[in-house]
């Protein structure tokens, strides 16, 4: 399922972490974006962005 939104369990399961942590994380990217003017969903970011922040810019 190519879903645009990551969940914060999905990103605790990628990257290893806690739940909580992981939740943590979210928010952070999501306050991130609302200060660049997106509009973001609790709990959810941007597939996008997160794989931006984490593992750098795509060369495609």
């Amino acid at each position: 399922m190519d879903n645009r939104l990551i969940h914060a369990s999905e990103v605790a399961e990628e990257l290893g972490i806690s739940v909580p942590y992981a939740y943590k994380i979210v928010r952070q990217l999501n306050e991130e974006l609302q200060k660049k003017g997106y509009l973001t969903v609790s709990g959810k970011v941007s597939r996008k962005y997160f794989h931006e922040r984490f593992y750098g810019k795509d060369e495609n």
